[in-house]
Order: structure tokens, then C-alpha cells, then sequence
């Protein structure tokens, strides 16, 4: 299984998604703010993976501490999650993970734990956060390789693997569920301009996973799908509001309304983390504008005029009339999801994974 990121009496080890596919290289990172930086300039990306990489970055940044009392280490403390939560606006598990690391630091000071018990509470807690996200992911897989025909031609739209994730993956993670249920599937994944996640990442762990892949331009997919090429599409998500609307990488709503206009299916998969309740609907939700060098250069390269700007927003909202099911860890669910989603919720509270 690859590993995206995993904790090291070193230091927070990743694999460098930068780098592939042409080398598979992993770093050390030592401190909090090498974990914020590498969030920030997509060494780690995909919201699961933010997330327990930020899990991860806070507990590097209480181990690391040098405080002598309690006081001047909550005051460092909440600095590094100040830091952490800065790094990226969209992906909702960031911050479900610093509140998750919040909520621990703050039930071990009230039951008066000293602070190296407090280092080791987050150390644990972050994890625990980890092997929660992979076993969220194989609960995915197996719900929603259910819905994957067998023979079927599966369009996917940025990488939503284990890269993604601490493991196995979202969307990729229904694939691969599939796969191991017997179905030969053959994926296309769209190239993902401006970062190619889909045509560097995606194409590499299925590859590497022997599962059959080929890649398409961003501007393919509508013209497949009208010749019957596709039978369904697949993506994740860095964010899911209440009423189901989905915050995805930037040209998942092209996609989505292309699928719709064809009727073939389109399902998102993400954990529970994904959904923000207290989002009411996509118009809700920030969306990140990256660096405009992203689209006019490729790795240091000009791909564009000398003095031509560019915009580059990195997520789009896709409303969830295009939707035709979300896939978590908790179940599938449909419309309507303002009802759909909370009951999910609620089966997690109750227990009922």
C-alpha cells in the first residue's frame, strides 16, 4: 500500500507528489512548519490526506515544544494550529482535524494530564486519525463498488486514491474494491490541468496497482461520453455542504453536466469528515485561487506568453442535481440530501457503521 504520509520518531514522513511520476521520493519533515509548507505547495494534497497531515503537523509542533508550564504550551499550542489551519481553505477535513487535535488538547487539560502526557495524547490521537481514514476508505470501497458494473469504463477527475488519503482512497478505493470483488473496470482519468493530478498521480498508483488506465485531456470527456465510451464517472471531494452540493478540483462541474446530459451515472465519494452540515449549500463553501504561474508555467516552464496572467481557481461547486449518489464511509446516500446526509450522521452516532 502506498504510503502518503506516516509518523516517525523522525518526524512526519511523505511521499513528495511533486516529484511524480518520474521519481517516487519520500521526505522527513521535521517541524511544524515544513508540515504547513508542504500542505501549502502540494507536496501532500487531496482532503483526507490534508487532514491527517494537519493532524499530524500539530502534534510534530507539541512534541517539538519547549515550554517549561502549562500556559506557555497552550500559548504554542494554539500557534500551531493557528499555522496549520492558514494553509489551505477548502478542503474541510484541515480543519475538522485541528478541532479534532483542539478538542483533545483540551479534554487532556482539564483532566490535569502533565505535558509530555498531553505530547503523548496527540501523538496518539493523530494516529488514530490516520488509521481511521483508511479503514473510512475500505468501508467506502466496499459500498460503493457495488454501484461499478462489471466491464465497466470509469472516468475519474483528479486523483482521489491512497495520494489523496492515508491509504487505498476515495474514489479510487471504490475502483479498487471493485477490482478485488472480480469486476475488470478500465479507467480513463482526465489529465487535470492545472496539475496534472489526474495524468502524474492517478495514472501512476493504478498503474502500479496493475489496474487498466489510460489518460484523456480535460476536454475529451463530453465527446466519450456521447460516443458511449463511459458507463460512469466517479470523484471525491474536499468539501460537501448539507444540501449536497460538492466542492471538488476544478472541472468536476464540467464533467458532472456533460454526465448528466449523457445519463450516466456520477458519484462522489468521500468520509463523513468531507460533509459540512454548517454549510447550507455550494455558495457557501470558500474556493481557493491559487498562483496564476500554475497555469501559465509547468514545473518552471512557460507553457503561455511572456506577460499573459492567467486565473486559477482550484476548486468548482457542483450542485447536486448532478449528482447521482454520495458514497462515505457510513453508507450511500441520494436525494434528497439535506435528509439523506444528516441520517448518516446520525447512524454514525448511533453506532451503526
Amino acid at each position: 500500500m502506498i504510503k502518503t504520509v506516516e509518523w516517525t520518531d523522525e518526524g512526519v514522513v511523505m511521499i513528495d507528489q511533486r516529484a511524480l511520476p518520474e521519481r517516487e521520493q519520500y521526505i522527513i519533515l521535521m517541524n511544524y512548519e515544513d508540515v504547513a509548507r508542504s500542505i501549502e505547495d502540494m507536496t501532500v494534497r487531496g482532503a483526507p490526506a490534508i487532514g491527517v497531515s494537519a493532524a499530524m503537523g500539530i502534534a510534530l509542533g507539541a512534541k517539538n515544544s519547549v515550554a517549561a508550564s502549562i500556559q506557555n504550551f497552550e500559548s504554542d499550542f494554539d500557534t500551531v494550529c493557528d499555522r496549520i489551519s492558514k494553509t489551505r481553505p477548502t478542503a474541510v477535513n484541515l480543519f475538522w482535524a485541528v478541532e479534532r487535535m483542539r478538542w483533545t488538547f483540551n479534554t487532556a487539560r482539564r483532566e490535569g494530564d502533565s505535558i509530555e502526557a498531553i505530547k503523548r495524547r496527540l501523538i496518539d490521537e493523530s494516529l488514530r486519525i490516520h488509521d481511521e481514514d483508511i479503514a473510512a476508505n475500505k468501508k467506502m470501497g466496499a459500498f460503493g463498488a457495488e454501484l461499478i458494473p462489471d466491464r465497466a469504463t470509469v472516468l475519474t477527475h483528479c486523483n482521489a486514491g491512497a495520494l489523496a488519503t492515508a491509504g487505498y482512497g476515495t474514489a479510487l478505493g471504490v475502483i479498487r474494491a471493485a477490482v478485488e470483488a472480480g469486476k475488470r473496470i478500465n479507467v480513463l482519468a482526465d489529465e487535470t490541468r492545472p496539475f496534472l493530478q489526474g495524468a502524474r498521480l492517478t495514472a501512476w498508483e493504478l498503474a502500479k496497482d496493475n489496474i487498466s488506465v489510460r489518460v484523456i485531456t480535460d476536454g475529451m470527456s463530453g465527446h466519450l461520453m456521447k460516443a458511449g465510451q463511459i458507463d460512469c464517472v466517479i470523484v471525491g471531494a474536499d468539501r460537501i455542504a448539507a444540501n449536497g452540493d460538492v466542492a471538488n478540483k476544478i472541472g468536476t462541474y464540467m464533467v458532472a453536466v456533460a454526465a448528466h446530459e449523457n445519463n450516466i451515472p456520477f458519484y462522489v465519494a468521500a468520509p463523513l469528515s468531507t460533509i459540512d452540515l454548517a454549510k447550507n449549500s455550494g455558495d457557501d463553501i470558500p474556493i481557493e485561487t491559487r498562483n496564476e504561474a500554475e497555469v501559465t508555467h509547468f514545473r518552471g516552464e512557460p507553457v503561455a506568453p511572456a506577460g499573459v496572467g492567467a486565473v486559477n481557481p482550484a476548486f468548482d461547486v457542483t450542485p447536486h442535481r448532478y449528482i447521482s449518489a454520495i458514497i462515505t464511509d457510513m453508507g450511500v446516500a441520494r436525494e434528497p440530501y439535506d435528509t439523506s446526509l444528516k441520517a448518516l450522521f446520525e447512524k454514525e452516532r448511533m453506532g451503526n457503521g
